[in-house]
């Protein structure tokens, strides 16, 4: 087996997801868009490092070096850092400095490397410190209750919290949602009335776009090694 990658929901209304990925051999990995930010952690030749990676607004590839382990936590859409606008994180990202075999310095502290199961904890030390924040318009807006508010105001406070506008947000996770629904044996047809999208054509520019894969691929698991919110993906 070449690489492995899991994920898992959290209980957390902080935390979209968890994931973990390990390389046995040097790979790639498909990267999905993603309306979120995050931090990810990796060992790779016996050196510890960590990242806060951005929304991603396109498809891509990423390298896997052989040996690496990675452990990341996808945060809910609305959430931010307190020390760094999400708009400088979009498509990117920033790799921390000061890094420890043990530790990683974000937001004037030192804090300990967590494994997968300690994520949450790790979470609720950002929440409580304020180092991570929430935009309640934002969040009250993407459960359904958007509050009584000028369009111009809620696409500003969007673009603050998430660096990406609304319309954009709806779009990738609605592709998301898609491709979750393929993989599980949906048909496009039951997909395209079950989100919404105009026919068979418009679908596959989605996801093209926001999954790099047809729908074929997402119903047959081919295509090699995804990494989606949820699921396990392997490639030998």
């Amino acid at each position: 087996m070449g690489l492995l990658f899991e994920t898992r929901a959290s209980d957390s209304p902080w935390v979209e997801s968890i994931w973990t990925c390990r390389a046995e051999q040097v790979s790639t990995m498909t990267s999905v868009a993603s309306e979120t930010w995050g931090l990810v952690f990796w060992k790779e030749e016996g050196r510890s490092c960590a990242a806060v990676t951005g929304p991603e607004t396109r498809t891509g590839t990423a390298p896997v070096p052989e040996g690496a382990e990675f452990v990341g936590v996808q945060f809910a859409v609305g959430t931010s850092l307190r020390t760094m606008a999400t708009t400088s994180l979009v498509d990117g990202g920033i790799v921390l400095p000061d890094v420890t075999e043990r530790a990683f310095w974000l937001d004037g502290a030192y804090l300990e490397i967590p494994r997968p199961e300690d994520v949450e904890a790790l979470v609720d030390r950002l929440v409580h410190d304020g180092s991570v924040v929430r935009d309640p318009l934002v969040a009250a807006t993407l459960q359904g209750s958007p509050p009584d508010v000028a369009e111009r105001t809620l696409e500003r406070r969007f673009r603050a919290a998430t660096g990406l506008t609304h319309g954009a947000v709806r779009q990738i996770g609605r592709a998301r949602t898609a491709a979750h629904l393929l993989t599980s044996g949906e048909t496009p047809g039951d997909v395209i009335d079950k989100l919404g999208y105009y026919d068979e054509p418009h679908l596959a520019r989605a996801l093209r776009r926001y999954v790099g894969r047809t729908a074929g691929q997402l119903r047959g698991g081919a295509g090699g090694t995804i990494a989606l919110d949820t699921g396990q993906w392997t490639t030998s």
